[in-house]
């Protein structure tokens, strides 16, 4: 589950939502903060796949747990050896090298080898998460006019906030009635982004955020 922050973040990039919303028929109340990425990861619907992910998935997950570790025990001799010699007079960059690179290649291998076992439960929480980004443009917009907020910022944007400005928890809320469930289990031909590719396609482009 190491990259569901990266997959999160891309899936909510891909979706034609905007953390600037509001205009000129707007009446003027306020400006809020919001995380995008905290409100798909709060919302019932990942929680739900991501117990079903962990389920369906256990075997292949445990086993790159256990490779994981083995790895680490692999390579710990091979880095102990490499910065005992490092620290040996007469040291050079090329007397090190065949170390260094003997580390570099099985950690390459390692990686890989780890890629490949947990690949099955990252396609699925790729699949889950797009499905639910989807939705966050609504959401933010929902969340957005339910208030009358004219301006929506990312918490890291603002130099300053209080607690009552973020809206992240009334984004998830509405995610959870838009989007209660999700699948788990991508088509055969589905690839990371292609949902919000086709839903960018088939809707108007959103206007331009005026800032950020």
């Amino acid at each position: 589950m190491t990259n569901f922050k990266k997959m999160l973040l891309a899936a909510t990039l891909a979706t034609p939502a905007t953390l600037v919303a509001g205009g000129a028929a707007a009446q003027v109340s306020g400006i809020a903060v919001a995380n995008p990425e905290q409100a798909v990861a709060a919302s019932k619907a990942w929680t739900a796949a991501r117990g079903q992910i962990q389920t369906t998935y256990k075997t292949q997950l445990d086993q790159a747990t256990t490779r994981r570790n083995a790895i680490q025990a692999e390579l710990q001799p091979l880095v102990t050896a490499y910065q005992t010699a490092a620290k040996a007079p007469g040291a050079t960059e090329a007397s090190l090298r065949p170390q260094a690179q003997a580390i570099q290649t099985k950690q390459q291998a390692a990686q890989a080898e780890l890629a490949r076992l947990t690949q099955p439960a990252q396609r699925a929480e790729g699949y889950a998460i797009e499905q639910i980004s989807a939705k966050l443009p609504d959401a933010v917009q929902a969340a957005v006019r339910a208030r009358n907020v004219t301006l929506l910022l990312r918490p890291e944007a603002a130099l300053f906030a209080q607690p009552a400005a973020d809206i992240t928890a009334a984004i998830t809320a509405e995610l959870d009635k838009t989007v209660p469930t999700v699948g788990i289990t991508p088509p055969a031909n589905w690839q990371p982004g292609q949902q919000g590719q086709q839903g960018q396609a088939a809707a108007p482009a959103p206007a331009r955020p005026t800032g950020r």
